[in-house]
Formats: structure tokens, sequence, C-alpha cells
């Protein structure tokens, strides 16, 4: 039964803060626990998670408030979950930033918290709403109007959130799905494919793929296609329904095709992004970029960015599959942006973000983008612009003439004279196509919309052109809290967890440090493990 949290707004006659020495008091008033306390604790609307919890008459739930800031103080911590428990135990200050006032109280136990995710798990997979997202919004833009922050300029990065998963061979994951298939039978049916199962449950997948040489590999893909085939002929209609199977199911149509009624290996070109990459993370998928791979999810962040705010604070997050290009992940998120910030005004991005559906977006919200990089090679030749008259009329221009282009049935069509031509000093730079009566130029609007948009950086200010640059550090304090680029998580749904409560972590510290830069030496992360 949901009941909400005002236990922290009542006074209590064991407060354990007056049990503590004046200085002390100051100390906590002016520490990060107790401005998390009013800034992130004290704000979360606990009635948005009531639809996690049953209407009738039943046992209270623990403090949502308490179990929400607490998921965000241990990402922002780096905690394990007992490190969490020991810290709500017996960190005074712990207990502070979650409006616990007596010094034995303990809210909840790790259980609860494991119980709290799956709930919001759950409403995410049956909504597709995660209600971190809806506290990190409502956040958000109390702290943009508290703060009198400008959010008509923003920026936007992306990074690789690598799963928390075994990198498997493509051999080694077969042998590994049939081993876990293996467990989940029942005696009867281990009996029965005794046979089958026999070569790969002896040792565990590593130290059978240890086992092969090099030369092995082809006919081990080839044997081990034939045991799926009949494994998963013999036992489709009694586990059709167990998750491991259904896993099983997945990686067996991914390796394997069935091809005049013979099974055969797929060959690993025709292997998407998308396949089964652990049988441990069913989300991740893989990509490959610049010269590293990488399974797992995308993390897409957009900040303020105006010169003249004090700090800038995160805006939006958000999760996607990595083998998905960031054009179209920002995609999804400008009109969602806008609605967020309704004064958007420009949003400066690096060339991996360009398109021409962004383009268009933008251009509809009435957005300027600035482009600080082009993605992939740098145009050669003659420079060339396009100027947009009107929907149906461009002029083109190159360092010696400007002419009208001319519609055909899929593109735009620039004749350029030979006598303009002529007496041009960089024609033999010129890569334009040759006619008889001069060069021609193709483009359709797509063409048109990218180079306006990589010209619009030279429209505004100096000092504004490199702000985009910034937004990288910003990056840099998400991925500080994983280790190489990984996260201590799987699944889409945690990597959202993590995502949200780093970006609700790192704008509490910018304010944090906005508004105590003066007043308060930096101290050291308290923990009861600081000593470790």
């Amino acid at each position: 039964m949901y009941r909400k949290n005002k236990r922290h707004l009542q006074e209590n006659l064991f407060d354990f803060t007056s049990l503590i020495s004046g200085p002390m008091q100051n100390d906590i008033m002016v520490s990060e626990e107790y401005l998390l306390y009013e800034l992130i604790f004290s704000r979360i609307n606990e009635d948005d998670f009531r639809c996690l919890y049953s209407d009738i008459d039943s046992r209270p739930n623990a403090p949502v408030n308490c179990i929400v800031t607490a998921i965000f103080l241990q990402n922002r911590r780096h905690w394990s979950y007992a490190q969490l428990i020991d810290n709500i135990k017996f960190n005074l200050l712990t207990k502070v930033a979650l409006g616990l006032r007596s010094i034995d109280e303990v809210p909840f136990v790790e259980a609860t918290v494991f119980n709290f995710l799956s709930r919001l798990s759950q409403h995410f997979v049956a909504t597709g709403e995660n209600l971190l997202e809806r506290v990190f919004d409502a956040l958000t833009q109390q702290q943009l109007t508290s703060l009198k922050l400008k959010t008509d300029i923003q920026r936007t990065d992306s990074f690789q959130a690598v799963s928390n998963i075994r990198t498997y061979t493509r051999l080694r994951l077969l042998v590994e799905m049939l081993i876990r298939l293996h467990r989940a039978l029942s005696p009867e049916d281990q009996t029965r494919c005794e046979e089958l199962f026999a070569p790969y449950i002896q040792k565990t997948s590593g130290q059978y793929i240890y086992g092969l040489s090099k030369d092995d590999l082809d006919g081990q893909l080839a044997a081990i296609g034939a045991v799926y085939h009949q494994v998963h002929t013999m036992l489709a209609a009694t586990y059709q329904d167990v998750e491991v199977f259904r896993i099983f199911s997945r990686v067996y149509a991914d390796h394997f095709a069935i091809v005049e009624e013979r099974v055969v290996v797929r060959p690993g070109a025709e292997m998407g992004t998308d396949t089964v990459q652990s049988p441990d993370d069913l989300d991740a998928t893989y990509r490959f970029k610049s010269g590293r791979s990488y399974q797992g999810q995308a993390v897409n962040v957009v900040e303020t960015a105006h010169p003249d705010n004090p700090l800038q604070l995160i805006i939006d997050v958000t999760v996607a599959k990595n083998n998905r290009d960031d054009s179209d992940i920002l995609h999804e998120r400008i009109d969602a942006i806008k609605e967020k910030t309704p004064d958007l005004d420009e949003m400066h991005h690096d060339g991996g973000f360009g398109s021409e559906e962004n383009d268009t977006k933008f251009a509809h919200h009435g957005v300027t983008v600035i482009q600080t990089g082009i993605k992939g090679f740098a145009a050669k030749g003659v420079p060339i612009e396009i100027t947009e008259v009107s929907p149906d009329w461009y002029t083109v221009s190159c360092p010696s003439q400007t002419v009208q282009a001319s519609p055909s049935w899929t593109r735009w069509k620039a004749d350029f004279l030979q006598e303009g031509c002529a007496g041009c000093a960089m024609s033999e730079e010129c890569q334009l196509k040759k006619t008889k009566a001069g060069r021609v130029y193709y483009f359709n609007r797509a063409e048109y919309l990218k180079k306006k948009r990589l010209k619009n950086i030279e429209t505004i200010d100096k000092e504004r052109r490199t702000l985009r640059a910034n937004v990288e550090a910003t990056v840099a304090e998400f991925k500080r809290k994983m280790h190489n680029g990984k996260l201590k998580v799987r699944g889409r749904f945690r990597t959202t967890v993590f995502a949200f409560s780093m970006a609700v972590s790192i704008n509490f510290g910018r304010i944090y440090r906005h508004r105590y830069r003066k007043k308060r030496p930096r101290r050291k992360v308290s923990s009861v493990y600081a000593a470790a």
C-alpha cells in the first residue's frame, strides 16, 4: 500500500543533530548531504510512484523519497548495495541526505531497493515510461527556474555505455547457451538429450574453446548447428515459454538458417548488430566506432550552454541501442527538448548528429544548428554555396559566378558558363563535371541543408563557436563512474537508472560548487569506507 513519507518534516525529540556540537551542526548545514536533502530529497514527488503499489489495505511501502535519493547517492558515490546500507546505518551525513532524524533509523534493506527497481522495470516495460526520468525532469525544471538559467543555447554529445558482460566469441556463445539450456531441463529431458549435449557440458564454455585449434572452428560451427537444430526440434513444444529456451531460440535464429532442409551457418556478414551479444544482456547491441568495438547501449546528453550562465545544467538524457546513428537518437528527442525548453534557439553538436531530417525538424522549431565538425571526409575542390531564395528557387555560387538552379525529377542542376570558368584562378582545382557549355553541379535539398548547417558557425560570435567542446567534460563526468568505459550493470533499464542518477548527481554537484565556491573548502567524500 502506498503511503507518502512526511516523517522528515516532523520534529523528533531524539533528533541526532541536537546531540552534536554547534560547529559540527554548522558543518552539516553547509555539507553536500544537507543540500542534497533540500534540493533532491525534499522535492521528489512521491505521488508519481503511487502506481507501483497496491490500492488495497496492506503493509505500507518504504519511503519512496528515501529510496530514490539513495539510488542517486549510490551512483554519485559509486557504492555497492552493501556499502549503501552500511552508510545509511553508520554515516550521519548520509542520514541527513535521506531525511532520517533518528540515529538508529534504517528505512529499508538491500532487498527493498531490488524490489523497487524491479517495480520500476516492470512499469517501464509495460508503459515505456521511466519514472526516474520524470523525477529528473521535474528537478531540472525547478533548478533552471530558481537559478534563472538561460536555455536558448544548448549543446549535445553521446558516449558508449558498455554493458557489464563477458565478451563472447561466436562459438563460445553457442556453447554457453547449450550449457545454460541443459541446466534448465528436467532430469527426464536431460537423459533424453544426453547424447546431443554431452560434448559441450563437461567443461565451461571457455575451457571448451581453449581446447580447440584454429583449424577446428569451421567444423565446430557446422557440428553445433546440427545440434541446435535437433535440440530445438525436440524441446520447442515443451520449453517454448521458458526464458532460457527463448534466448536459445533467438541465438539459433541469429547464427543458423535452414536451406533446402539443411542447417547452414550464417556468414558473419549476414549477422546484424542486433544479434545476441550475451545471454546476460539481451538489450546489448554491437557497435564498431573509432577503431574499437562496443557491446551495450549509447547515452545521449543535452545541456545548457549560454555563456552568460554562471553554471550549465543537463536538461535531457536518453539511452538507446548503440548501433543507432547519433543523428537518429537526437531526432527522436528534438520535440521533447523543445517542449522542456521552449526558448531553445541554438543547438551545438558535432558532425555525427547532422542529417536532413534533423535540419528539417530543427528548422520547424526555429532552432539554428551549429555544427563544429564535418562527418566523413572533408570536401575537396572549389567551394560551392547554395542559397534558397524560395522553396522552388535556388541560386548556386562558385568563386567566379552565380547561377540559378533548375529542377529535375529528383534533384537540382546548376549550369556554370564556360565564359566564367575560363578566367577563374581555381579552374584547375574545380571538380565539377565538365560539359560543352561549361560545368554542371547537381544537388538535392539534403545537400543544401548540410551546407547551410556547416555555414551557420560563421554567423555567430567567435566566442560561441567553441561552446560545444565543453559538453565533452560532461560526458567525462558520466564515464568517471565507469571502469574503462564499462558499466557495473546490464540491460537497457538499468543503464537508464545509471544515466538519470548521474544526470541528477552532476547537476547537483554543479549547484553545490556554485553555492559554496567561496564559502567552504572542498572536503573529501564522507564514507564509512573512506579509509579502505
